[in-house]
Formats: C-alpha cells, structure tokens, sequence
C-alpha cells in the first residue's frame, strides 16, 4: 500500500443504506483512509455486471483496497478472499469469479489470502447473510491500516468469472450478453477482435443482422457511437470497457429487442 492517505472503494449490489454501512465499518477501523463508494447499484446477484464494473473502473482509482460485493452465495461454502494484484492494489470480496477481471486489469494476481482470521472481522461473531458488514469491510480497512495479507489466512486459489466464450466463425459471432446497463444497452461478452475474426475489417455504417435463439432478428449497423444512426434505431459499438454493445439511439436495446443477460446473441452480415 502506498504510504500516503490509504484509499478503500467500495462496489456493491446493497443499495445505499446496507452500502453505508459497510462505509461506515470501514472508517471506524481505519479513520485516516479515504472511502469511495464507486457503486451501491450493482443489479442485484449479477456477479458478472460487478465483475465488469470493477475491471472496466478499477484502472482508473488510486491505488488502494476495493471491496467488491455481489455475493449470491453469502453464508455458503463459497470462500470469502483478498486478491492483491501486479499494481499492488488488494481486492477483497466472495470468490466467485468477480474479482479476477480486475486483479488480470491491474497487473494479474500476484497472491491471494481466505480471509478466515477472526482477528480482522467485526466482533461478535459473522452472520449468514452480511458479510459485507462483518468480514469484507473490517478485512479492507485493516488492509488499509497497513496489515499485511498473509496475516489474513491460509493461500487461496481465486476461482475465475465464468461466463461463456464467444464463438467465432466465418461470418458469424455469437456471445453471450453479460449484463444490461442504466441505458437499457446490452454489453456482450465479446471484443472489436472478435468481430474482425468473424468478418474482417468492418467499416462504420457496416449492416449487420442481429439474431437471437427464439428466432427473433433485427438489422443493426456497426457505429463508432450512437449518433451513426437517427434517434430510436439500432447499433452495434464498441463501448469504453472495449467490449461489443448493442444499443438504440436514445432508446433501450433491451426494451427493443426483449432480450436479457445471460442470453446469446448471434451477429451475421446483412443480406
């Protein structure tokens, strides 16, 4: 950790006031740091939507301790971890996959720690369902304060997000939607490489057909942004995680097409 004024972030699906709670922990144990909460509004359970909050956000906070919490699995046998990456920033949350995209964004997983030491959760014992109050946030404020992650627990091997790969042919992309954001625009599981493998170089304006599994299709064009095309019509973008979106200028892609995460959708060219 940096020797300056410790920085701790927050990411969770809580809401605000569970949120500020968790805030409020982390600065009775470690009054001097700085807390951030980059997010109480995570969709709850989508643990790939904070996955790819806290990578595509992460790169651009100071170095610090982040908590990320979207924990399905609270009070299971799921293991409650802290990752500490290549950057040296230390991320702190349930090891299920949502965490690692960002230890790989910030210079890969150097060591990982259970944090099973009763030392640096609350008092008063753990409950099943708020781990976030009693085990994440004592853990990242006392890893603010300067504790070291060995002291925390045994080794631990972090277990990556699974989601599906993309599936690349000649002329067809198929991937899966990883979540929808605030503007109803679907973020796939996909990047600009996997479009060029499937159809080459494709210039803006590019028609593309946009299929998906219940028969259902639209045309949509490749845009650099959403002003390509006039208000209420569709696109396919690159969006500023650099991952493949589609959206509606000024509308909800989600709303257009009835379609929700986890589902796939397949791209072809237009006839």
């Amino acid at each position: 950790m940096p020797e300056s004024r410790p920085f701790v972030s927050l990411a969770t699906d809580f809401g605000a006031a569970y949120t500020g709670i968790c805030a409020g922990v982390v600065h009775s144990i470690a009054p001097a740091a700085t807390v951030l909460v980059l997010s109480d509004e995570i969709t709850p359970y989508a643990v790939a939507e904070g996955a790819m909050l806290l990578r595509q956000a992460l790169p651009y906070l100071p170095v610090g301790v982040h908590a990320g919490i979207v924990d399905p699995g609270v009070g299971t046998r799921r293991l409650p971890v802290a990752i500490e990456t290549g950057r040296g920033d230390v991320l702190v949350g349930p090891d299920n996959g949502l965490l690692v995209p960002a230890a790989e964004a910030l210079g890969g997983v150097v060591r990982a720690r259970v944090l099973e030491n009763p030392a640096y959760r609350l008092p008063g014992g753990v409950s099943a369902s708020f781990h976030g109050r009693d085990v994440f946030s004592p853990a990242a404020a006392h890893l603010a304060a300067g504790v070291d992650l060995a002291e925390f627990g045994a080794p631990a091997e972090p277990l990556p997000l699974d989601v599906q790969a993309p599936v690349v042919a000649a002329g067809e992309l198929t991937a899966l939607i990883l979540y929808t954001d605030r503007f109803g625009s679907l973020v796939l599981n996909a990047g600009p490489d996997d479009l060029r493998a499937a159809f080459g170089p494709l210039e803006h304006g590019t028609p593309l057909e946009l299929a998906w599994p219940d028969g259902g299709f639209e045309r949509v064009t490749f845009e650099e942004t959403f002003g390509g095309v006039a208000p209420g019509e569709p696109l396919v973008w690159v969006d500023s995680s650099g991952l493949l979106g589609l959206a509606v200028n000024r509308g909800s892609a989600a709303d257009r097409f009835g379609l929700r995460e986890p589902g796939a959708v397949t791209l072809r060219p237009a006839d």
